[in-house]
């Protein structure tokens, strides 16, 4: 079985290399939502930022949709 097949044509990578669902956020949500957590969390590196995002994903059944940009940015503040 080819994974790679089936996930190549609808998947992308973000500038930071992390694995990014077409079906998660759009890539101008995403880097919107990055940018309003690194203004809020100075201290933390945009690689640690991504990695809290990725923690609520995965808290939510592996999903951001259904979320609000301001609710994922609540739950990846309380993370960090």
């Amino acid at each position: 079985e080819n994974s790679l097949q089936k996930t190549s044509t609808c998947s992308s990578v973000n500038p930071s290399g992390i694995f990014v669902s077409p079906y998660a956020l759009n890539l101008s949500s995403f880097t919107k939502l990055i940018k309003r957590l690194q203004e809020r969390h100075p201290e933390f590196s945009r690689d640690e930022i991504v990695e809290a995002v990725q923690e609520v994903r995965k808290i939510n059944k592996g999903m951001l949709s259904g979320l609000a940009i301001s609710s994922i940015e609540e739950k990846t503040s309380a993370i960090l």
